[in-house]
């Protein structure tokens, strides 16, 4: 279900027209610069989805919507309306400030500090506090005023609360009432379907009984809401829970990766977590889901122009305060996976929790999940696991997770080489990609004026030389320093390696002219691969990827063999490597295949992917080369 904006709707934050993003656990609608400011702070702030062109369970649009329109923004921004505030020059931030530092700061204000919420009078005992907003957070649910449950909730009454003398939960009271409203915004803040009461009874249980038919079944959803959106994200498809199936285990079009030795330890590794750790792992990894699909959104819905300013990028998931140095590090590591790699962590987890569903876990130790991250994303060598440089050296703090600062940019940088990819995207969103990334000749000049880059000695080079390229056809994962490439991709010398002696960096850069012209003619070859897609004629896949792996070569083919740029040569390689993978893929669907997939749709999504990533390839190259060349 998609939201139909009314055009007296304004950004909460900005009081900008017509926003088209929404922060679920806040209750509001923001606009698209202040929602790349929401995502840089973390889902553990602020959970954004867009408005349009994000699936939405109708009853939880529903919520969000209800609370907007009863003020909830008046809950985050309490202070403020108060004429004092203007007197001390305390004011909301306009439409026309800037994003940094000036709306940041605003945002950064109200939701991470919460300077501007109601304060209750100060008590010696915050516990006693947190127990009497909970219980009448436990009264309140039973009516349909969201926004008084909303208040509670920010100033620390617990979704989870268990009442001593009525023996529930806040979500048994709502359930019991068929407040299915309450029972949204309850779960948004960690309510649990599956709680039961003293008589050993679930909110699924009171909703069944009291008739309430549409609420118990959307419980059902919210309790396998972590694993139905895995499954989601790899296949396009949710188990279908009213029949009794509660898990889809997707299948890998290329299986040699269940069959190597180093993904069966992965896999034993993964069984020998304690439930809790394998909750906080299938935690992370979901975030990181809901991150790439959100990049991939976003990609598709920002006018051109703005694509390649600061205020667009989430490289890696912001740190949550609350989870130790090791875990967050841990979640930070997520993003250097590319599609296949997080493919097969996410069945093995998918996997892992039917099991664990169906029968006992193993016990385990907390170091194991970094032993499961490694050896995901490095199934070529057991030695590099113990590399003594690890990808992320320290967790940004707090206000490094601003999308300029020096750790953001490193990120960036060294992530290049090993993924670019912002993760699947639906064939409906990457067909809005390509229309924004080349529609006309106006759309490229526009992008041109606008376009900014980071500095680009965050990464020394020998880190590009020596970076394995993680596009590799076979899809398995390499060390990310200190050992050459173990395998060469067919066509790889478009891009040499930098180690070659006989040739000399060279900064000369072709017109940008030329290039726009090459990605026109990439992103028209895209444009028939996509719409392939979309009336699922698979038998055209492999002659649109060769037309494809042409015009690349074609591009590549622009610019010297040795650029002297790290961006250059970083986003070449990106393109071409794509190029043979997305060939590769193609090829799986050959009827009579030894590689033929189980699962056509996770094909189909690999496919989509390739090409996003050539798109986004050659959007980079444009952006650098009118920069170069301006300069």
């Amino acid at each position: 279900m998609s939201k139909r904006l009314r055009s007296s709707e304004v950004c909460a934050d900005c009081s900008g027209p017509d926003p088209s993003w929404a922060s679920v656990n806040r209750g509001t609608f923001i606009c698209d610069e202040c929602c790349s400011v929401h995502r840089s702070l973390g889902r553990h702030i602020s959970q954004v989805r867009h408005l349009k062109h994000t699936p939405w369970p109708p009853t939880l649009l529903q919520m969000v919507e209800t609370l907007y329109n009863n003020g909830a923004n008046s809950i985050w921004e309490h202070s403020l309306l108060d004429p004092a505030s203007i007197m001390s020059g305390r004011r909301k931030a306009n439409p026309q400030d800037k994003v940094h530092p000036n709306k940041a700061e605003f945002i950064r204000a109200k939701y991470q500090m919460l300077a501007f919420v109601h304060r209750l009078p100060c008590r010696d005992d915050d516990s006693v506090t947190a127990k009497d907003l909970s219980k009448q957070l436990h009264s309140s649910v039973r009516t349909g005023n969201l926004e008084t449950c909303l208040r509670l909730l920010s100033l620390g009454a617990q979704a989870n609360f268990f009442h001593p003398e009525k023996g529930n939960t806040p979500l048994h009271v709502a359930s019991k009432a068929g407040q299915i409203l309450q029972a949204e915004l309850l779960a948004v803040y960690g309510a649990d379907p599956g709680t039961q009461d003293s008589s050993g009874k679930t909110p699924v249980d009171y909703a069944r009984q009291g008739g309430h038919h549409e609420l118990a079944e959307r419980l059902v959803e919210i309790q396998y809401e972590l694993t139905d959106r895995l499954a989601f994200y790899l296949c396009g498809r949710k188990p279908d829970h009213k029949n009794g199936q509660h898990f889809i285990i997707p299948q890998m079009a290329d299986s040699s990766l269940d069959l190597s030795e180093l993904a069966k330890a992965a896999k034993k590794k993964l069984q020998s977590l304690s439930n809790h750790l394998f909750e906080e792992l299938a935690m992370d990894v979901y975030d990181e889901v809901d991150r790439r699909e959100t990049d991939a959104v976003w990609l598709a819905t920002q006018n051109h122009s703005a694509l390649v300013t600061e205020t667009t990028v989430v490289p890696f998931l912001p740190v949550n305060p609350e989870y130790s140095s090791t875990r967050n590090q841990g979640r930070q590591k997520l993003a250097r996976f590319n599609a296949h790699e997080f493919a097969t962590l996410v069945i093995d987890i998918l996997s892992d929790a039917k099991r664990r569903q169906q029968g006992s876990s193993l016990s385990g130790s907390k170091e194991n999940v970094e032993l499961i991250l490694k050896t995901i994303s490095n199934q070529h060598s057991i030695e590099s696991q113990d590399n003594d440089q690890p990808d992320y050296d320290s967790v940004a703090s707090d206000e490094d997770t601003d999308l300029e600062t020096t750790a953001s940019k490193a990120n960036r940088q060294k992530s290049l080489d090993s993924d670019l990819s912002d993760g699947p995207v639906t064939v409906q969103e990457f067909m809005e990609v390509k229309n924004a990334l080349v529609a006309s000749e106006a759309k490229i000049q526009q992008l041109m004026k606008a376009s900014r880059l980071e500095k680009q000695n965050s990464t020394p080079e020998s880190d590009y030389d020596n970076t394995p390229n993680d596009m590799e056809p076979d899809g398995m994962g390499s060390s990310r320093k200190g050992r050459q490439r173990s395998m060469v991709w067919p066509g790889d010398g478009l891009v040499p390696d930098a180690a070659e002696p006989h040739v000399a960096p060279s900064p000369t850069l072709p017109s940008t002219e030329d290039v726009i012209r090459k990605t026109e003619q990439i992103t028209k070859n895209i444009q028939e691969l996509l719409r392939a897609a979309q009336e699922n004629k698979h038998d055209s896949y492999i002659p649109c990827s060769e037309r494809i792996h042409v015009a690349v070569t074609e591009m590549a083919a622009l610019f010297p063999k040795k650029p002297k740029s790290d961006m250059v040569r970083t986003s070449l390689r990106l393109l071409t490597s794509s190029a043979y993978r997305l060939q590769s893929e193609c090829k799986k669907t050959l009827p009579g295949d030894p590689g033929s997939p189980t699962d056509v749709q996770l094909v189909t999504q690999q496919v989509i992917q390739c090409a996003y990533d050539i798109a986004k390839a050659a959007k980079q190259l444009v952006t650098i080369t009118t920069k170069e060349n301006n300069n």
